[in-house]
């Protein structure tokens, strides 16, 4: 089976990604799809070896969203992790069941357009909410809508700020995510 990981910035899951499936025979990341030139994951592309896709904005919601470059790598899954753009319907369409992203909070809550990294922990701690989390879901074409495959939990403390419970957050994603990606992929149809 093969991985695409879309990410926007350090690369920090899709290195954890990376780490998890090395040395598999059946999974390969084989593709790291990037909207920001300079950001940390191209970095973790390079030095892990794996070909990297730098995506434009006017080709990926107005051309043909890349779908041709993801076929052409025989991509079985696509993983979104911390990838900030909507993911336009041509690519939902050429994908259907078979992208998922991780989410920094319990949608539906604090989910949607600028709900992202520090903007969610903010305002889970400005409601005062008791515990937060992530959610890894499947993805339609809108923003943190699709159907959640699993949602984990962390206990907001009284004294946390968006950085401390960010830390919290990012241990989540990099125990379950991995995990919640094999399983995933145990239960996609073999063909693409």
């Amino acid at each position: 089976m093969n991985l695409a990981i879309f990410a926007s910035g350090t690369g920090t899951n899709a290195a954890r990604i990376i780490d998890y499936f090395r040395g598999t025979v059946n999974v390969k990341v084989c593709l790291i799809v990037c909207n920001k030139p300079g950001a940390g994951v191209l970095a973790v592309a390079e030095k892990e070896g794996v070909p990297t896709l730098l995506i434009e904005k006017e080709p990926f919601f107005r051309g043909g969203a890349y779908v041709d470059e993801l076929k052409g790598k025989n991509i079985d899954l696509i993983v979104l992790a911390g990838f900030l753009w909507k993911i336009p319907e041509a690519l939902v369409r050429a994908y259907p069941g078979r992208i998922i992203n991780i989410h920094p909070a319990l949608l539906p809550k604090y989910g949607g357009k600028g709900m992202y990294g520090r903007h969610v922990h903010e305002a889970v701690i400005a409601a005062g909410e008791k515990e937060s989390g992530i959610t890894i879901h499947w993805v339609d074409e809108h923003y943190d809508h699709g159907e959640p495959i699993r949602q984990v939990k962390v206990i907001v403390e009284p004294g946390d700020t968006p950085e401390t419970l960010a830390k919290k957050i990012h241990l989540l994603e990099y125990e379950h995510f991995p995990k919640v990606i094999e399983e995933v992929l145990t239960h996609l149809p073999n063909h693409r």
